[in-house]
This record gives structure tokens, C-alpha cells and sequence, in this order.
């Protein structure tokens, strides 16, 4: 029995009336590819009891930046920067196909990567020509749960912190608190306790875009920043699973010593990376090809489209 075509979005409170409006150029695409296919498009809020009701529902289901709900939901995220995006059937990033995929370094065409890289460098970072400064420290954007080790990690963050510091005792650490976190006093306080015991540690609220760029290296659990490194040719170190990991030295598909090794010796292309990552594994939403890319991404998804 054929399923009814129809495809309800759902979004939050904030993203909804924009999204009425018109004014998100992917989601107009999307909504146009779907329209085109010969489909029916509803908006819905994502409050809890329209999520619970989603499954009973006919037809399928997208959300944005949330878990999908039933076998016939799909979910989308901006690919970290500009006008590129995933439709996924998992919302953890590290289940994704590019993930699990391979970068093709030695298959780079290289003027076609360096002009894509320069250019959208350009446009994200002003005034910066994506020559590499280095200005003798590691930089740390920490997340949330600080004394925790959720089951993507491979230590907690503040044990992710006294590892690096360990095994990197002449280098400078700066560590910063994210600014949408909510940090509870016992975890400032075990953070505090770190700074009296390692003095080469600090550690700031803001400033993430000037440390990113005048850092030696990034070290994170998987903050974006460390996706955002590339442009500036800034090495990771990662201590969790996620979806950029490929040119990383990532301590859960290396290991702590293999980790720290290669860290200090990366030389990638950063250039090759972000065309492979971000135009050829994403979805452009200024690109001619949009809407095939998002048709193809909900075919893969199982839907019949």
C-alpha cells in the first residue's frame, strides 16, 4: 500500500515564522523540491505533543537539529558553516554517512578544492587570507558537562584538559566556557581546582575566533571550532565522536598516545578537506543541483520519492 505523500516539518518557536515568511533559503528549497515531486508540505510547531503525535500520523516527518521520532522521520542540520546542510535518519552527527566515510585525499583536484576553500574563506572570515599564525598555545573550547564522560567521549572535558596538560607541560592552554552552557558551581569549582594545580592553564569566557586563529592547535571534544580550524589550517586533537573526525587526530579512533603523536606532526590539506567535506558530502543550498542533492538525501532516508 502506497504511504499518503506528505511531509510535515517541524520547528521550534524561534525558527517557525521565519520559515512562513519564506526568508530561509534552504528550507524554501527543500519545500520546493518536496512541492515539485508532487508532494504536500505542512509546518508544524515541535512541541512535545506534536512529537508524540508525529508517529501516529501518515505520511512522514523532518525536524531540524532534533532525534527523529519513527521509522518515516528524517532529520536536517547546518553542516557547521554558510548554506550547507544534512538530511540524516540520526541526529548524532558521528552515525552520519560522511563519517563513516573515507576521504579521498589522493583523488583532490586541486585547483577546484584551493578555489572553493579561498573563496569561502573569504566570505565567512573577512579580512584574513587563511595564512597560519601560531602564536605558541593550545587553544580548548569546552562544551557542557564538564565532569562528565558521556558514552561519545573518550574522557570527560575536564579530564580531556589535565591529559593534554600532562602530556604537554611546556605548552600554554587556554580553555573557554561556551557561552549558551550553563555551568553548575561544583563543575567552576573542579575547574578552578585544575587551574591552582596547572598554572599553564587558563581559562575565558568569548574571544574563541581570535584564539582560534593565533592558537598551535585546537584540543576538543568536538566542538565546530575545530571544524572551523580548517580554515585557518589549525590541527584537532578531538576526544569524541563526530562527523569531521577524518583529518583530526582523534583519541576514540586512535587512542591517546597514537592521538598525541599525530597531532603534533599533522600536515593536511585543509583546502582538500572542506571541498570534500562541505560541497561534495553536504548539501549547497546556493547550488543549481539543491534540490536534487535534498531529493536524493530523502531517498537514502527510505522514503519514496
Amino acid at each position: 500500500m502506497s504511504r499518503p505523500q506528505i511531509l510535515r516539518l517541524y520547528f521550534d518557536a524561534d525558527s517557525l515564522p521565519q520559515i512562513r515568511a519564506r526568508e530561509h533559503n534552504f528550507f524554501n528549497r527543500l519545500i520546493g523540491a518536496v512541492r515539485g515531486a508532487g508532494w504536500r508540505v505542512e509546518l508544524r510547531a515541535s512541541s512535545v505533543s506534536e512529537r508524540l503525535l508525529a508517529a501516529t500520523r501518515a505520511g512522514f516527518a523532518l525536524y531540524q537539529m532534533e532525534e527523529p521520532t519513527h521509522d518515516r522521520a528524517l532529520t536536517c542540520r547546518r553542516t557547521y558553516v554558510g548554506p550547507f546542510w544534512h538530511i540524516e535518519s540520526s541526529g548524532k552527527r558521528w552515525e552520519w554517512p560522511v563519517a563513516k566515510a573515507v576521504f579521498p585525499a589522493d583523488q583532490i583536484d586541486r585547483t577546484e578544492a584551493d578555489q572553493f576553500a579561498n573563496s569561502w574563506r573569504k566570505r565567512l572570515y573577512p579580512g584574513t587570507n587563511g595564512t597560519r599564525k601560531a602564536e605558541g598555545f593550545i587553544f580548548a573550547p569546552l562544551q557542557g558537562r564538564l565532569t562528565e564522560q558521556r558514552s561519545f567521549q573518550a574522557l570527560s572535558p575536564l579530564a580531556m584538559l589535565e591529559e593534554t596538560l600532562t602530556r604537554l607541560p611546556d605548552r600554554r592552554l587556554v580553555a573557554t566556557l561556551h557561552p549558551k552552557e550553563s555551568y553548575s558551581d561544583d563543575e567552576l569549582a573542579a575547574l578552578e581546582v585544575l587551574t591552582n594545580r596547572h598554572p599553564q592553564l587558563s581559562v575565558e569566557r568569548g574571544r574563541s575566533e581570535a584564539l582560534l586563529q593565533a592558537c598551535d592547535l585546537i584540543v576538543t571534544q568536538n566542538s565546530s571550532l575545530a571544524f572551523v580550524g580548517n580554515f585557518f589550517a589549525k590541527p584537532a586533537l578531538l576526544f569524541a565522536e563526530i562527523d569531521f573526525h577524518h583529518i583530526t587526530a582523534s583519541v576514540p579512533h586512535l587512542g591517546l598516545d597514537e592521538a598525541f603523536y599525530r597531532v603534533q606532526h599533522l600536515t593536511p590539506d585543509y583546502n582538500g578537506y572542506l571541498h570534500w567535506f562541505l560541497q561534495d558530502q553536504a548539501i549547497n543550498a546556493g547550488r543549481p543541483d539543491c534540490e536534487d542533492k535534498i531529493l536524493a538525501s530523502l531517498r537514502r532516508g527510505g522514503w519514496p520519492i
